[in-house]
C-alpha cells in the first residue's frame, strides 16, 4: 500500500467541510462552565462579606464588654480598698480585733488575746 492510498483512506475518515453543528455542544459546554464559575466566585465574594460585617460586630461586641469589664472591675477595687472595707464593717457595726494571739503547733499560745472593744484607744494600746 501505498503512501497515496494512506493519505486517500485518512482523508476519507475525516469529514471534508467544517461542521458548526459540531462544535456547538462543546462551545455550549464551555459557557455553562464560565457561567457556572461566575456565579461560584459571586457566592463566594457574598460569603466572605457577609462573615467580615460578622467579624467587625464581634469586634465592636467585645470591645464594649472589654469597657464594662474595666469599669466593673474599678467598682470592685474601690469596694475592695482598705478605707472603704472599714468605713462599711464600723457601718454594719463591727469593731476592730484587739491583739492578737497565735497559736504554736505544740499547742502553746503566743501572744496575749484580748477581746475586741469598739475603743480605738484601747486597741492602740
Amino acid at each position: 500500500m501505498s503512501a497515496q492510498q494512506r493519505l486517500s483512506r485518512l482523508a476519507r475518515l475525516v469529514p471534508a467541510g467544517t461542521s458548526t453543528a459540531a462544535r456547538t455542544p462543546f462551545v455550549l459546554l464551555v459557557v455553562l462552565i464560565l457561567g457556572a464559575g461566575l456565579l461560584g466566585l459571586l457566592l463566594l465574594n457574598a460569603a466572605v462579606n457577609q462573615g467580615s460585617f460578622r467579624l467587625s460586630k464581634l469586634e465592636k461586641q467585645t470591645d464594649e464588654l472589654t469597657d464594662e469589664q474595666q469599669s466593673l472591675q474599678q467598682e470592685v477595687d474601690s469596694y475592695s480598698a482598705p478605707g472603704s472595707l472599714e468605713k462599711r464593717a464600723r457601718e454594719l457595726g463591727l469593731v476592730p480585733g484587739g491583739t492578737p494571739a497565735f497559736l504554736a503547733p505544740d499547742g502553746t499560745v503566743k501572744g496575749k488575746p484580748q477581746p475586741a472593744t469598739g475603743d480605738p484607744e484601747q486597741e492602740e494600746r
